[in-house]
């Protein structure tokens, strides 16, 4: 075997090893627990990266851990839409620690980066693994350290907000466990390829048993989505997470699509008898009813993390329009507008926090405050990310709206779909325009704050909007590359030849 053929494994392993060494010495010395928490995102870029280039071509990667082939052994799974959330895993994870470390989030608390290197390590795990066991397994590792990483820096508002958190998605992961075990019941397998495979042998009597654990495992992707009407305790934990935390977990709800847009296909395609594309009829509607509650709450927001969070919700409505349509046009879109709205939605967060550090007692909190220095610098950014949280020009929302209206004219209920998303973006423009006019246009008659804020800070939110830039320039290649991502989704034979009959890499 070659370094090349090890690639797969890494984006697992390199957070899985960083984590405990970070622990060992950011007591005795933080700056080399830094410095090694930074070389692990920036190897984790580099590879990728390299898995990108290597997939380009179509080719599918499987690699069996302990040379166990599938599906016995424990499989890692490298194609396009793998590779794809990987380079905007590790994009944005460089950013997040980048904004901790010159605002010093990171030093209020111990921890911070060891549960940073073990989110990491569960969410590419989650990315890469081709057995729907150990996508639970990942999903786990991922949700352990995010509730960490939401009490990081303490206060009655975490606390309570992260209780909630954990509740609801350990009611999430025992109704994960439950639909594991009828599929395992029903095709004597886990591994994502050949349950694809044992789903159209399954007798018509057990036709109905399918359906549900589906419909189960289908709910469970959209909480972990917040997906309405199981939305509801996203707000209340992203708005008072740490500002980079918050940031982070913009590529949490992400998960949850992709879990989707993998496995649907996968198991519950046109073999699938009673439960082939299970949540076709509902996916649509509850869409479409996400977009624009997640846009209604950009309208009311008290402050600019709200406002951030309820942005997560509206442009995963948004996805999620795309997604329902299940075709190569509609799903490229989707993951066209999947990697905008995860950038946009962080460069939210950082404005948020780049905003509140600098007005003292008013924090983001959308009333008239002091004239603070700066305030013209801090006013262009929010302008800007919002304009990237709304879709419009010249960024590449712009562009991933335009996607998803062309591809969703197919669709049926087409003229509904087009409403919403015309309808949320005039709403979350007015809504932006309502905390920014009252943030940085009136001025209130009161003392400046003394807030130790440089302009370092500003780093995180330009180099995000700066990757909404590059989007936008470089729609062309990503669309074309989303669409052949799609396009290998929706192909699952091609999946299932690459994980069954290669065997060890």
């Amino acid at each position: 075997m070659t370094f090349a053929d090890h690639l797969p494994i890494l984006p697992v392993a390199i957070p899985a090893l960083a984590a405990p060494a970070i622990l060992l010495l950011i007591r005795r010395k933080p700056r080399l627990g830094v410095g090694i928490a930074f070389a692990s995102c920036l190897a984790l870029l580099g590879c990728a990266l390299a898995l990108l280039g290597q997939v380009r071509s179509g080719e599918i990667f499987a690699y069996a851990l302990g040379e166990w082939s599938a599906p016995f052994g424990i499989v890692v799974v490298a194609d396009r839409l793998a590779a794809m959330m990987l380079v905007l895993t590790a994009s944005l994870a460089l950013i997040v620690l980048l904004h901790a470390v010159i605002t010093g989030s990171d030093r209020r608390g111990w921890h911070f980066h060891t549960l940073f290197q073990f989110q990491l390590m569960g969410l590419n795990g989650a990315f890469l693994t081709g057995d729907l066991f150990n996508l639970f397994v990942f999903f786990e590792v991922l949700l352990i350290a995010s509730y960490g990483l939401m009490l990081h820096g303490q206060g009655p508002a975490r606390l309570k907000a992260g209780v909630q958190y954990v509740v609801v998605n350990l009611v999430g992961s025992s109704l994960f466990l439950i639909a594991l075990g009828m599929l395992y019941a029903l095709t004597g397998t886990l591994n994502m390829a050949d349950m694809g495979l044992r789903v159209t042998e399954i007798a018509p009597a057990d036709q109905g048993l399918l359906r549900i654990a589906g419909l189960l495992l289908v709910s469970v992707f959209a909480l972990k989505a917040a997906v309405a009407p199981l939305h509801l305790w996203l707000v209340r934990t992203y708005a008072v997470a740490t500002p980079a935390v918050a940031a982070l977990f913009a590529i949490m709800t992400k998960v949850g699509v992709y879990s989707l847009i993998r496995v649907v296909p996968q198991i519950f395609g046109d073999g699938a008898g009673a439960a082939a594309w299970v949540p076709a009829p509902y996916l649509l509607p509850a869409a479409m009813i996400s977009a624009v509650l997640g846009f209604a709450g950009v309208f009311v927001a008290r402050n600019m993390a709200e406002q951030a969070a309820y942005a997560v919700i509206g442009s995963t409505g948004t996805l999620l329009i795309a997604v329902a349509g299940w075709s190569a046009d509609s799903l490229g879109a989707g993951l066209y507008y999947l990697a905008h709205s995860t950038l946009a939605a962080a460069a939210l967060f950082f404005v948020a926090d780049v905003t509140a550090r600098r007005r003292g007692t008013y924090g983001d909190n959308a009333v008239a405050g002091p004239a603070f220095a700066g305030r013209g610098g801090v006013a262009l950014l929010f302008m800007a990310a919002a304009i990237a949280a709304t879709g419009l020009p010249p960024l590449s929302g712009f562009i991933g709206k335009l996607l998803i209206l062309n591809s969703v004219a197919e669709l049926q209920n087409w003229g509904w779909a087009w409403g919403v998303i015309l309808g949320t973006t005039f709403i979350g423009v007015v809504g932006f325009a309502r905390v920014g006019s009252a943030v940085f246009w009136n001025s209130a008659d009161c003392d400046l704050p003394a807030v130790p804020a440089t302009r370092a800070d500003f780093a995180a939110p330009i180099i995000a909007l700066t990757l909404l830039a590059l989007l936008s320039i470089g729609a062309g290649w990503v669309s074309a590359y989303t669409n052949a991502a799609a396009l290998q989704v929706l192909n699952p034979a091609q999946s299932a030849r690459a994980v069954l009959m290669k065997g060890a890499r």
